[in-house]
């Protein structure tokens, strides 16, 4: 990449597609940078650190929960990190957003993101790319679809996101679904006008516009289109827009790893609910994982720890799953930040002791969680040994947390058997 460009730079609505954005990019030959969160002011993220960062790498990540969070609680999180971006001056800044367009008026609302944006960058249209044919997402004539299972389901009829625990997705065409979440117009361009795509996305009298992809070749028609457009240039879109706007200006970077350096097994710990995260602990478990229910109650967890740490010291992986918990559980709190609190609470033990140096976490929002209650300030991408899996390298003041790999999955990424392929790699 050009040293004189000015920074692409991107938030990410959780933690699992922060990482994604990065591979994206990364796979295109772009350096990347992606911090847990905007830099505090006087710490070793002085409001120095985004700029130093992109005059060092080619493109730089926030990673978020803005998914998770209720449209009050979203400006709280996004306008600092919007005015942050602003203040550099961007080419193009992407709002990272999941394949499924997961969001709803009440929490992760799209809708709410549109009207954040045009405050900070200006009232100029936002382009919505959801597609990721590389992860089985398409859109076409504005209406979103999503492999499960090695089928392809309209996006309110995919047997996850239709019966999703937050946002259920009831509605397939996008801008129909973002519309409901905003007074805004919200609009879309086909396939079939993408030979004038710019001067349409110039000219649009909607706030936001919805593209479609089947293919890799639409993404990056779509990336030559933004990168016509005058800067800055806001954008809201999954993996498959970082694609594209980094593979119309790739790269020279050298190919990332695909094998692991930490030996040992490893531990996985899951707030997912999904249908292929449970084969996934079912396929580790036949395998002869070492596999338990997730402590919410602080007074198990001190057991569980001694349990988890025997068998890891054994070299047996182990996998802790909540898909049975319940508030009850939680006593009384919310369940998302009771899992996560749990998870990081056991992953924190288990580095200390050094009994595995290698983590999966499961489920976007309790990825972001986990993480940031662990202390880590920065990801890098350690290694992809296949399809969208990256493993992570930690960054950390704490010398246990510092260095150990991490997965972070999204409760549908993976093969059946993500767990046991993962533990193979550090053999």
């Amino acid at each position: 990449m050009s040293d004189t460009r000015r920074p692409v730079l991107f938030y990410g609505d959780d933690f699992t597609g922060s990482v994604d954005a990065l591979l994206q990019f990364a796979r295109r030959g772009w350096t990347g940078r992606l911090f847990t969160g905007l830099p505090d002011a006087g710490g070793p993220g002085s409001p120095d650190a985004l700029s130093r960062a992109a005059a060092e790498v080619d493109v730089v990540g926030v990673a978020g929960i803005s998914r998770s969070l209720a449209p009050d609680d979203m400006d709280t999180e996004l306008r600092p990190v919007f005015a942050a971006f602003a203040a550099l001056d961007p080419a193009l800044v992407q709002y990272k957003a999941c394949s499924t367009a997961d969001s709803a008026a009440h929490v992760g609302s799209l809708g709410r993101v549109v009207e954040l944006a045009r405050e900070a960058f200006g009232e100029r249209p936002v382009p919505m790319l959801f597609a990721q044919p590389d992860f089985g997402r398409y859109t076409v004539f504005g209406q979103h679809f999503a492999a499960e299972q090695g089928v392809v389901y309209r996006l309110d009829r995919q047997p996850t996101m239709s019966r999703h625990p937050s946002t259920p997705m009831t509605e397939a065409d996008l801008a129909r679904h973002v519309g409901r979440q905003t007074a805004l117009p919200i609009g879309a361009i086909p396939l079939l006008s993408y030979d004038g795509l710019a001067e349409l996305l110039r000219s649009s009298p909607d706030a936001a516009v919805v593209l479609d992809a089947l293919t890799d070749e639409h993404l990056v028609a779509v990336g030559h289109a933004l990168g016509a457009l005058p800067s800055p240039v806001f954008a809201i879109g999954s993996g498959g827009l970082s694609h594209g706007v980094a593979a119309a200006s790739p790269g020279d970077a050298p190919a990332l790893p695909t094998t692991s350096s930490v030996p040992g097994p490893v531990l996985a710990v899951s707030g997912s609910r999904s249908a292929q995260t449970r084969r996934q602990v079912d396929a580790a478990a036949a395998a002869g994982w070492f596999v338990r229910a997730l402590p919410l109650e602080a007074g198990a967890r001190e057991a569980t720890a001694n349990e988890v740490l025997g068998a890891l010291r054994s070299g047996h992986s182990v996998a802790l799953t909540s898909d049975d918990a319940d508030v009850g559980a939680a006593g009384g709190r919310p369940l998302l930040p009771a899992i996560a609190e749990a998870a990081a609470s056991l992953v924190s033990t288990v580095a200390r002791d050094g009994a595995a140096r290698r983590v999966i976490v499961c489920g976007g929002d309790t990825s972001s969680r986990v993480t940031r209650l662990l202390g880590v300030e920065a990801l890098s991408i350690a290694a992809n040994p296949w399809g969208n899996v990256v493993l992570l390298r930690a960054h950390a003041a704490d010398p246990a947390i510092d260095g150990i790999e991490l997965l972070l999955k999204g409760g549908q990424v993976g093969a059946d058997s993500l767990f046991t392929d993962v533990a193979a790699l550090g053999r």
